[in-house]
């Protein structure tokens, strides 16, 4: 498979833009690990092998196990992850997949039981940004580097 063509050559506004997203998710509260879980998590659903590729290397250099990572896709009933990362871990399940059935109450209420309204906004934009990096690189084919 080869890549389609480079996004930030055939559309550098529209790149910058989504680096100007992307910049605005680095200075959120959330943890670094946990930014990384949700952004394979969604990568995972999306196919989108250039995110695995770099999200689990970043998840990696932050202290993430290889366990934990092997995991991600058995997330539910693997033991490794708390009750926080699980809530977290649904919510990128569910605006990942928003057209199935929404956000539903019992996700966001967990996810609320965990953090603020703050948090909980922060979280929505991590998993919103990662998608749409999904979609553009799924998208051109943009192939992940060795």
């Amino acid at each position: 498979m080869e890549t389609r063509f480079l996004m930030e050559e055939a559309n550098p506004k529209g790149y910058a833009g989504m680096f100007e997203l992307e910049k605005a998710q680095a200075s959120s509260s959330i943890d670094p690990v946990l930014k990384e879980l949700i952004k394979i998590r969604a990568s995972q659903m999306n196919g989108c092998a250039f995110c695995l590729n770099m999200h689990t290397k970043d998840a990696r250099q932050n202290g993430e196990t290889e366990q934990r990572i092997y995991a991600l896709n058995a997330w539910k009933e693997a033991p490794f992850y708390t009750e926080k990362e699980r809530a977290v871990l649904a919510l990128t399940e569910a605006v990942t997949r928003i057209a199935d059935a929404g956000l539903p109450d019992a996700v966001y209420n967990e996810v609320r039981a965990h953090f603020s309204e703050a948090e909980t906004a922060e979280l929505i934009m991590l998993v919103v940004t990662i998608n749409a990096w999904n979609r553009i690189a799924v998208a051109t084919r943009k192939m992940p580097a060795n």
